[in-house]
């Protein structure tokens, strides 16, 4: 799973630019499933049947998109004026390389220098507007023969292991949920499962509305990435949960109040099964589980997440055991709900 993981980290799947993300698994699955399609959010749905037939009782859902940025005007000095795509921590994006639009112009985040600041501008995170892309363009017109206004920007990490077992890639939030679905789709399923490849999850969960709207499953299982916090200067009542400990299951977060039943399986299945598992020591973030449970006459959902530290930031670091057994677990979950 790792390598499928470090392909899909490697893509470019900003919010709302999800075309490179969605074609890859597209062409991955459609010889795996029976039904793979597009819906008009970029969405891709696909259906596979499983020894048991139970039509839309289950979906998996994991999100495509990633956090980055827009450009929205270009200075007549030749600088780009951008926007964040997502919530993006604007005190890590100084300096960061991002490559801009279809042609993958380089361009660097730039902040006034600090020797021009004043003592009161040091104290500030600087505000959006503050910043700029620089690609090296002498002018404006220079620079509108690399870009457009609207072009996406993509934060520039290449996918490493490192350390004990870590994995340092932008995108795992979240890459790795779509990882774990299409190692599934390799493989024979207990019950019919569909799984939902959102769109647009980093700007308010807006894809998962258009899919759950569309399958009306009985039972959802999100599969994400949730915030570590076990840092240097973290009180740590307020550290939520670490890289290394397990698979996250969630009881409730800040959009979610999660099925009691479904948490007791996830729980009862690592238990029993060897697999070390956390929940969330503080009730924070939120997921495509929001949109998916108030669905039509609503839907029973879990969340299994993977702890990452710095979400949100171009690049993050998560467990590679933690991913190896979020998809043990999702197995044992398939099949404890094709027994019920």
């Amino acid at each position: 799973m790792l390598n499928t993981l470090k392909e899909l980290c490697r893509l470019d799947g900003v919010s709302g630019n999800e075309d490179q993300v969605r074609q890859y698994i597209q062409d991955r699955a459609a010889p795996l499933a029976g039904d793979v399609r597009a819906d008009a959010l970029g969405n891709l749905i696909v259906f596979k049947t499983g020894k048991k037939s139970t039509g839309n009782k289950l979906m998996l859902c994991a999100h495509m998109d990633e956090v980055g940025v827009i450009v929205t005007r270009i200075t007549e000095d030749g600088f780009l004026k951008f926007d964040f795509v997502g919530g993006v921590d604007r005190r890590v994006a100084i300096g960061k390389p991002v490559l801009i639009g279809q042609g993958k112009v380089p361009g660097i985040i730039g902040l006034k220098a600090i020797h021009l600041t004043t003592r009161e501008e040091r104290k500030k995170v600087p505000k959006t507007e503050s910043l700029y892309i620089d690609i090296g363009a002498k002018d404006k017109k220079s620079a509108e023969k690399l870009v457009e206004l609207g072009d996406y920007g993509t934060f520039v990490c290449e996918p490493e292991a490192f350390g004990g077992g870590l994995l340092k890639a932008r995108a795992i939030d979240d890459r790795v949920g779509c990882a774990v679905m299409l190692k599934l789709l390799e493989e024979d399923l207990p019950l019919d499962v569909t799984f939902a490849f959102t769109a647009q999850e980093e700007v308010g969960t807006r894809g998962a509305f258009g899919a759950a709207f569309s399958v009306t499953p009985e039972i959802a299982l999100v599969l994400e990435t949730t915030t570590a916090a076990d840092l240097p200067g973290v009180e740590s009542h307020r550290r939520v949960c670490a890289p290394g400990k397990g698979p996250v299951i969630s009881y409730m977060d800040g959009a979610t109040i999660y099925d009691r039943e479904l948490f007791e399986i996830l729980r009862s299945l690592s238990e029993e099964n060897g697999i070390p598992w956390q929940t969330k020591e503080y009730i924070a973030g939120g997921n495509d589980a929001r949109t998916v449970q108030r669905t039509k006459a609503g839907v029973r959902v879990a969340a299994m997440s993977a702890a990452v530290r710095y979400l949100h930031a171009p690049a993050s670091v998560g467990s590679i055991a933690d991913f190896e057994n979020m998809l043990k677990l999702t197995r044992l979950f398939l099949e404890e709900i094709a027994g019920m």
